[in-house]
This record gives C-alpha cells, structure tokens and sequence, in this order.
C-alpha cells in the first residue's frame, strides 16, 4: 500500500498583498538602497519572501529579500528575515576550490616547490609489486632506485591526460596529418609499460617537438610526407618549335575584274624607260603606241608580242633582193 501525499496548499493571499509592508520592512533596515519590487516567491502556505532591487554601490544585480510570514489564517502579517541576495545577473565572485585544488598546471614558476601529499595515489613505493617490467627490475634492489615511481593509477591518469591532450589522437593538428607519429622516423618510443601508446617527438621542426605524443597523433612534419614537386616555370600543353621554319609557296594573286593587276603596277613602275625606248623608235610605230596605251590592261602584253613580231617581218623583208633593176627601184 503507497500512500499518496496531500496536495500543498495555497499561500495566504495577505502574504502575496504585503508588498508595501515589506519594502518597509527593508528600508528599515537598507534605508534608501531599496529599489522597486521585483517579484514576490510563495515559500509554503504560511510564508512568503519579497525581492526589491538593490541601489546599494558595488552591488550590481542583487536585491533585498524580504520573507514575511503568519501563524494562522486571518492573523497579522510578521517579518522573518530581511537579506541581501544576488540575483541571476549579479557580479559574484567565483565558486571556492580547496587549496589542494587550486593548482593548476602552469602555475609553477622558477623557484617555487610544489610538495606531494606522502598518500598521493599516483605514486608508490619503488619495492611494491607492480605491473611494469621496469619495476619489477627494481623490486629487489630496495635503497639503489628511485624512493617512489608511478602506480597503476597514476600511469592511466597520465596517459588519459595526454591522449585527449594537444598532441593526442583527437587533435585538429592530427585529424590534418598525412600519417600517424607511430610510423614517422622522428618518433621516440618511450619504455615501460606506456612505451606501446606514447614517444617522444624529435623533430625540432614539428609543433611537438620535445613533447610526449600518441602514436596515433600527427602532423605535416611526418619523415614521409610527400609532396609534388612542381616545376615554378609554367610549361603550356602547346610548345612551338621556333628553331625550324617551314617554306611554303604562295600561289599568284588572280586578276581583279575592273581593278588593276600586279603585272600592270610593274609596268608603270618601269613607266619612265618606256617612254624612252617609244621615243628611239621609227614614226612609223607611234600610232601602235598609242594603240598599245589605250588598251586594256589585260591586252598589253599581246600587243607589245605583235608589235615585236611585225618588226621582225619588216626587217627580214627589207634585206631579200627585190629583183627588179636598181634603175627600176629608184625610179
């Protein structure tokens, strides 16, 4: 059988009403630092606590609680407390750590000791049993070895901290990496039994260097990256082959219809030698001449081989004998 609980029963309403004799109440107390009423809180049915905002130097965000009260229904309203709180948005200092707390990892500097607590859980006596080998090694050499050397706890917080640290496998640097530092030739292994997980990098150009990594960790320095190496001269898909040149023949420009062709231009270049070979010639070969310049373009060079060719019949005619008397050819 489970018993059910009674519902809570409501706050005297005198108790939600009371806001002016709780500020009061306050400022009996605060004098003028009581600012306006911010809220009021039920405590249970019989109490209930005014806040007002606090005009109180250096107090920025607090208020003044006042807890009011009464001890039966229809009885007079009583003051409990009246408290200086801070409220969500005050300045307060922060949250107390205990001195063996407080330190923090680089807070020791030059000259400062920092004593271990003789029950730390991370260390114990050097001739304990112990699952590392080293250890082991030195059990029987009790006053030759080190006082006290890591204990199980301690080797798994170290190797906790330094996995989910900086140069651990999660890292931003290592997720980048091209290879992993368990495979990089800069890689120290350490010994004992946290040697299978952690070295020491050795690289003094890696971010790492000197510092305890995972092997899982990685970095841009790793002993083989590659890269390819690309030539800084910019080589085009197209190369041209300057040192051999290629003669091709250009074929003769046709005549244009209605213009004036290349053969003409030439014969007025030579216009001037010409006129002085027309100007030696008989008088009888003028009126060609003047045949031969007002024809076409495209006649020229015929009638300059028939003019040739008739001066050649009349010279050939003139050195046959005629035979007829010489009396008759004079006469």
């Amino acid at each position: 059988m489970t018993s059910t609980p009674a519902p809570e029963a409501a706050t005297d309403p005198a108790l939600i009403a009371a806001v002016e004799f709780a500020r009061a109440a306050a400022r009996e107390q605060a004098g003028t630092e009581v600012g306006a009423h911010v809220e009021v809180r039920a405590e249970d049915s019989a109490s209930a606590t005014h806040l007002f905002e606090a005009d109180k130097t250096g107090y920025r965000g607090w208020r003044w609680a006042v807890t009011v009260a009464v001890s039966a229904p229809d009885t007079d309203v009583t003051v409990s407390e009246v408290v200086l709180l801070p409220g969500p948005d005050a300045l307060v200092a922060p949250p107390w750590v205990p001195w063996q707390d407080r330190v923090r990892a680089g807070d020791l500097g030059v000259g400062d000791l920092l004593p271990t607590a003789p029950d730390d859980p991370r260390l114990v006596p050097a001739y304990l049993e112990s699952d590392d080998p080293e250890v082991e090694e030195l059990a029987m050499e009790v006053g030759l070895g080190r006082v006290r050397v890591l204990s199980r706890f301690g080797r798994l917080d170290a190797a906790d901290r330094w996995q989910t640290g900086e140069f651990g496998p999660g890292s931003d640097m290592a997720r980048g990496a091209p290879a992993a530092c368990g495979t990089c030739g800069f890689y120290l292994p350490v010994a004992g039994a946290v040697g299978a997980a952690f070295g020491v990098c050795g690289n003094e150009l890696a971010p790492a260097d000197g510092r305890a990594v995972h092997a899982g960790y990685g970095c841009g320095a790793h002993s083989e990256a590659e890269v390819e190496q690309i030539s800084p001269v910019l080589v085009a898909d197209l190369i041209y082959d300057d040192a051999q040149l290629d003669v091709e023949a250009t074929p003769l420009p046709e005549p244009v219809e209605g213009g004036r062709s290349d053969d003409s231009l030439a014969t007025e270049a030579d216009g001037p030698a010409s006129v002085a070979a027309e100007a030696d010639e008989p008088a009888a070969d003028e009126p060609q001449s003047a045949v031969v310049a007002e024809t076409e373009p495209d006649e020229v060079i015929e009638a300059a081989a028939d003019q040739a060719e008739d001066a050649l019949v009349q010279a050939e005619l003139a050195d046959e004998p005629s035979g007829q008397p010489e009396s008759d050819q004079r006469g």
